[in-house]
């Protein structure tokens, strides 16, 4: 039965050139679902203090378990760039807010 699972990824310092030059593979990988058992349900990047600067990533995704979301998590192009200084994922109960919960 699939789970929700929360990922926190916050990026290495000085890394936003290889940010902003992955970013379109990243996204694209999001939303490639035929390469993964992983459905993104939501997502975005983190921002600094004053709102301007992406320094992480979070992401909602389902998945059948949490070695899906890992195995997942290996073939992002942000991964795979060496971007993210610390990824936690979390099984996670989406409540509030979810369209399935109505």
């Amino acid at each position: 039965m699939p789970a929700f699972y929360a990922i926190f990824a916050t990026d290495k310092p000085g890394m936003r050139a290889v940010r902003e030059r992955v970013r379109p593979a990243h996204r694209a990988y999001l939303r490639e679902t035929a390469s993964h058992e992983v459905r993104v349900c939501l997502g975005g990047p983190t921002l600094d203090p004053q709102g301007e600067t992406m320094n992480g990533t979070l992401l909602v995704v389902e998945a059948g378990n949490i070695v899906d979301v890992e195995r997942f998590l290996s073939g992002d192009p942000y991964m795979r760039a060496g971007l993210f200084e610390r990824v936690e994922v979390r099984p996670w109960h989406w409540s509030l807010g979810n369209p399935d919960e109505a």
